[in-house]
Parts: C-alpha cells; sequence; structure tokens
C-alpha cells in the first residue's frame, strides 16, 4: 500500500496531496480575517507553497504586493513555479527581515504550531505592520475537534505507543485559545481575538489518506517502515469506514483557529 511517488520532494508531495486535501480552503479564509484588499502591501509568514500568498495576490491588484516567507527552500522552489509576482524570500517567522511598517496584512496559515519561538515571531509580525494593520494568524484546532485525525491518533496510539501518536498530534498543538491568547499576551499583543473556522478535510480514498499521511517527514514518514504502515492501513479501512461515502471518499471536519489583532 503506497500510493506516493517517492522521487518527489516533500514540498512536492505537501503541495500536490496536502494541499487539495486540507490547505487550499484556508487561503481565502485567512486572506478574509486579515482584511487584505485592493492596494494593500501583504505579507504571508511561513507561506509554504504559496496557498495564502497566491490568494492574496488575487485581492491586492495592480496597486498591491504580496510577499511570501518561509524557512524551508524546498516549499519556496515550489511556490516560485506558482507565481512570479510574488515576492518569495527565504527567513525565518521570528526574525522578519523587513523593515518595520512594511505592511498593511500580515498573515500565517498553519505555521505557527512549528515556530521555535511563537511569542517573538508575532512581536515581529506586528513590528512589521503600518499603524492601522490587520494580523491574522491561523492554526488547527485541537484534534479532538477533528473526528478523523482524532480516529487516526486512536489507531496510532494503540498500535504503536506514545512517540508515534505524539508526532501526529504535533500539528494541533495550539489548538486552545487560552493558550492563543496567552502567547500573544506574552508578545505585548493586546486586544487579540480567536475564532473557531470550520473546515472539511477530503481524501479520495482510505488509501489516500494513509499515503498522505505516510509522505509527510514532518509527521509519521519518519516514524513508520513498510510492515508498519500496512498494519496502520488494515487497520485504517475498518475504522473510517463511517467516513466513506458510496463512491470510497473521506471527507471529516477540520476545524481552526484563526487569531487576529489589529496594531495602533
Amino acid at each position: 500500500m503506497d500510493a506516493v511517488d517517492r522521487t518527489r520532494t516533500p514540498a512536492e508531495i505537501y503541495d500536490e496531496l496536502f494541499v487539495p486535501a486540507l490547505f487550499r480552503q484556508w487561503g481565502a479564509i485567512v486572506a478574509d480575517a486579515a482584511r487584505i484588499g485592493l492596494g494593500d502591501r501583504v505579507l504571508d509568514v511561513a507561506c509554504g507553497t504559496g496557498v495564502l500568498a497566491c490568494a492574496a495576490l488575487d485581492r491586492v491588484g495592480s496597486e498591491g504586493a504580496v510577499a511570501g516567507l518561509d524557512a524551508n527552500p524546498d516549499m519556496l522552489s515550489v511556490a516560485r513555479r506558482k507565481s512570479s509576482c510574488v515576492e518569495w524570500r527565504e527567513g525565518r517567522a521570528e526574525s522578519l527581515p523587513y523593515a518595520d511598517a512594511s505592511f498593511d496584512a500580515v498573515a500565517s496559515q498553519f505555521g505557527m504550531m512549528f515556530f521555535d519561538d511563537r511569542p517573538a515571531a508575532l512581536r515581529e509580525m506586528m513590528r512589521v505592520l503600518r499603524p492601522g494593520g490587520r494580523m491574522a494568524v491561523a492554526v488547527c484546532d485541537a484534534v479532538d475537534n477533528s473526528p478523523g485525525y482524532a480516529l487516526l491518533v486512536r489507531l496510532l496510539q494503540r498500535l504503536f505507543g506514545d512517540r508515534v501518536a505524539d508526532a501526529f498530534r504535533a500539528p494541533f498543538v495550539l489548538g486552545d485559545p487560552k493558550r492563543l491568547r496567552s502567547i500573544c499576551a506574552e508578545a505585548g499583543i493586546a486586544g487579540a481575538s480567536v475564532a473557531q473556522r470550520e473546515g472539511q478535510v477530503r481524501f479520495a480514498s482510505i488509501e489516500s489518506l494513509i499515503s498522505t499521511e505516510r509522505a509527510c517527514i514532518w509527521t509519521l514518514g519518519g516514524m513508520l517502515d513498510d510492515a508498519q504502515f500496512a498494519r496502520l492501513f488494515e487497520a485504517a479501512r475498518q475504522e473510517f469506514k463511517p467516513f466513506a461515502a458510496a463512491d470510497g471518499t473521506i471527507a471529516f471536519a477540520m476545524p481552526a483557529l484563526i487569531v487576529t489583532a489589529g496594531k495602533a
């Protein structure tokens, strides 16, 4: 059981598999949260392969500008194939390579969970915002609020124990509004709001779901061998039946929390 072409880079696999299944839908949602409009200068922090940056580009028009920053050069390589109109740049969220008050809006989509210093990253986002600018940062909600992924965590726990289950939980660690507000307070951001927004995960089949997770080097890809993935697939074939449509498609909710704040 392996539907993934291993000759592709992890960034290419992310863009070809995870983006349509999970992340593409969020570009417009986060752009709305940051109130991105005509003429805005926008920064997408931890831009990955460019989902949010491209959504912002569609909104700013010829008078605006969009920059996308990521620490992973392979992600940026894929992003550059999508648009030459975005200023793609390598760098870290904790030390943004931009001057103070450079942007009307700063946004970030599903990157903050992996930042080394989250308060420092938020301080940097606010620093590069102009007065009156808007920030919007999306993170995965708690895994228990995503029934399909909560089921997958339980399977991993049962089959392989804490180490593997905890690795899969990593992207969901900020799914707590109180914790997000605490991080904002530590960053010196007053008046931040946290709102839950609904989203959906959709895969072509149970095999596609497990194969895609196998390809993710940031969670399961580096932890399970062929025999272990075969065990996982056999268990998932039974357990995921409640999420399967007649055509075999798998779909379930995966909400996000979006932090928004303005700069006085």
